[in-house]
């Protein structure tokens, strides 16, 4: 599956790419949600794994919204530790709290694509 990860914290991108890219997926990067959104227009992903809050003026919940634009029933998987943002998420998402366990990762991937 393809998989548009957009985390700007390095290690925790890093930790979740390895992952995926362990278990398969072929595995875009963003440190931003303005890289995301090009990524997200250039190569359609399968499935978008984003923090909410990420560095740029765009928040994972903007990210979603406008990838949804031309992917209406791309899979969403929302990470926090923190956000004074009101939840805006998507049909078809699941949220996880930081940190979470790898394992959850890919279980909310497996109930999201049936992958």
């Amino acid at each position: 599956m393809r998989v548009l990860v957009a985390e700007d914290e390095d290690l925790i991108r890093d930790v979740v790419v390895d992952i995926l890219e362990a278990h398969g997926h072929q595995v875009m990067e963003a440190d931003s949600g303005e890289r995301a959104l090009k990524l997200c227009a250039q190569a359609a992903p399968e499935l978008l794994f984003t923090d909410i809050r990420l560095a740029g003026t765009l928040s994972g919940w903007d990210v979603a919204i406008r990838c949804r634009e031309s992917n209406p029933t791309i899979p969403v998987i929302y990470a926090t530790g923190y956000t004074h943002t009101a939840p805006r998420p998507v049909s078809g998402s699941v949220m996880l709290q930081k940190p979470f366990r790898l394992e959850r990762l890919l279980e909310a991937m497996k109930s999201l694509t049936g992958k």
